[in-house]
């Protein structure tokens, strides 16, 4: 807000002409005796103070009314992903689908349920995200980052998770089947009660995962898994798993 400043009377023309040395400059010193007149009149003008006061009353208006309405635009902009996302159900490609879920997570949104089945969702980050129930299915997610999400009573089959990081991801009771988890890391993951059937799992990181009451191994490739619980291969194995380097 600026302060309304009132000046002090100028002096005379009379007054000021006689200061003047040089003729040739007495049209520049007039114009700017008449400015420093102008200033003074309208320093004086009630009006014009009133309106600084208007318009710095109107600023704070506004900033209140942004302010108060905030949570009708945040849950406008949560619309409007949510359109993005239900609207591409079933179809391939990106559709701004990364953006609108990583907004809806980033706001604390839930996206159980959530339906992106062969999405093209390569790099998209959703650390802790709640995922239970959602249709990952034939979904392209290579290099995503799902560290600690909630992935519970989940279809992935036959998503593509190349080089994903799932540290700490929850997948019990979701459908792996024929999902490629090469190079993936799945440290901590629980896949308790989860189906692996035909998954690959070729180079992925094994460490600490809790395995114990996996639903199914069949035809799932552990060739070259990291840090395998001890145990782990030789049951997979004993349980259909495969060790195959080829593609």
């Amino acid at each position: 807000m600026q302060v309304h400043v009132r000046r002090e009377r100028p002096e005379s023309w009379g007054e000021c002409r006689k200061r003047v040395r040089h003729g040739w400059a007495v049209p520049f010193i007039w114009v700017e005796h008449e400015m420093e007149w102008a200033t003074y009149a309208l320093s004086n003008w009630r009006f014009l103070e009133v309106l600084e006061y208007l318009g710095s009353f109107g600023v704070l208006v506004a900033v209140i009314f942004y302010f108060s309405e905030s949570g009708d635009r945040l849950k406008q902009k949560h619309y409007q992903a949510w359109q993005v996302i239900n609207s591409a159900q079933g179809k391939g490609g990106n559709g701004g689908r990364i953006d609108a879920l990583e907004e809806l997570n980033a706001d604390g949104v839930p996206l159980v349920g959530v339906d992106v089945s062969s999405a093209f969702l390569q790099g998209v980050r959703l650390r802790k995200a709640r995922l239970a129930r959602a249709n990952f299915a034939a979904a392209d997610a290579r290099d995503s980052v799902l560290e600690g999400a909630h992935v519970e009573h989940a279809n992935l089959r036959s998503a593509n998770l190349r080089g994903a990081r799932l540290a700490g991801v929850s997948f019990r009771d979701s459908v792996l089947d024929e999902a490629d988890f090469s190079g993936a890391e799945l440290r901590e993951a629980d896949l308790t009660g989860a189906s692996l059937e035909d998954a690959d799992l070729r180079g992925a990181d094994l460490e600490g995962v809790k395995w114990g009451a996996l639903q199914s191994v069949k035809g799932a490739n552990v060739w070259g898994v990291k840090n395998a619980p001890s145990g782990f291969v030789e049951w997979a194995v004993g349980r259909g798993a495969v060790r195959k380097d080829e593609e």
